[in-house]
């Protein structure tokens, strides 16, 4: 039976996708710009630990190249936009240690009406195809954004994801449950109500998990907490924490101290952040909060070196470190 690995476990490489032309890359230079160096960063941060692999769409590889370390492999295929995490394939153990992926039916995160999907659907397949291992189709809809696991088949998920409305609406949580198992080994499937206030807006995903609680061990959660009674995830984080600490050790992970941008309340997160071999790639935010939170994944993660990149950019657009990445598992002797 397939088993999806912690992400603490040792890796292969990462798999990213650069800004085509569209919504990430936006309506000006400036912002294409933005949306390239950012992309760009997180690539070349990752390279400073294990190889780094991106897809990039024919009309972005000059773009590529001169932002991108001459370390980072390209990969040519058409993309609507940058999303690796959702539209790329979640990478499981088979019995016999080998890698293979799991493509889930990408629709847009739920046929959003401002998003395009008919060439990022296939990239799941190509990922595949080039990392050179088996790939286990999915009737399921399901990004990988949207699930956390701790490497022993326990999984969070959020009810208005794998549930949601253009994704598995008809589905029952059992059919959830039973597809998870067969693809991912899951076998317990910890139902979160919902996610952060901002991811239900414009651009959202409506419940990711990957921005509201991840594993750290086996038994180890970490919580996005929201302080601020005026905000509106302090609701969030409190009934989480309540569901959570049933099961769980929860360890608290600040929220920014800035509480709205341009666009109404944040939901900037540090639980966003992509752990690599011997390291962590972590959002920042130019934030009272930042040295705190850099200082709780150091606990976190032991032993492993944290370093930041500014994610505001890549929050503007609608997701963060974790978002923009997917880590390819060594295979098991």
């Amino acid at each position: 039976m397939p088993l999806m690995p912690a992400e603490w476990e040792p890796q292969d490489r990462v798999w990213m996708a650069f800004p085509a032309p569209g919504y990430s890359l936006g309506e000006t230079a400036a912002e294409a710009d933005e949306a390239r160096t950012t992309w760009a960063a997180v690539a070349n941060a990752v390279l400073g630990f294990e190889p780094v692999t991106v897809v990039v769409d024919p009309s972005e590889v000059a773009a590529a190249r001169r932002v991108l370390s001459s370390g980072v492999e390209l990969v040519e295929a058409p993309l609507n936009d940058a999303w690796m995490r959702d539209m790329g394939p979640t990478f499981v153990h088979l019995d016999d240690g080998s890698v293979a992926g799991v493509d889930w039916v990408f629709n847009g995160w739920g046929q959003c009406d401002w998003a395009a999907w008919d060439k990022d659907s296939l990239v799941g397949s190509l990922v595949c195809e080039r990392a050179g291992v088996e790939r286990i189709g999915s009737p399921m809809v399901n990004e990988g954004g949207g699930i956390h696991v701790d490497g022993e088949g326990r999984v969070l998920v959020t009810e208005t994801v794998q549930l949601g409305a253009g994704r598995n609406e008809t589905w029952t949580k059992q059919q959830v449950e039973d597809e998870l198992a067969r693809t991912i080994g899951a076998t317990d499937v910890v139902w979160l109500p919902r996610g952060l206030t901002r991811d239900y807006e414009q651009y959202g995903t409506r419940g990711h998990v990957d921005i509201v609680a991840t594993f750290t061990a086996p038994g180890r959660v970490l919580l996005h907490d929201q302080r601020d009674p005026s905000h509106p995830d302090h609701a969030v984080s409190a009934a989480l924490r309540e569901l959570l600490a049933e099961r769980f050790e929860v360890v608290p992970l600040p929220a920014p101290a800035t509480l709205r941008d341009a666009d109404g309340w944040t939901d900037w997160s540090y639980v966003n952040h992509l752990v690599v071999n011997d390291g962590v790639v972590a959002c920042s935010f130019e934030d009272p909060h930042d040295a705190e939170a850099l200082a709780v994944l150091r606990e976190a993660y032991p032993g492993r070196e944290v370093v930041t990149v500014d994610a505001r950019p890549l929050f503007d657009r609608g997701g963060g470190i974790h978002c923009i990445t997917q880590q390819q598992p060594r295979g098991r002797a």
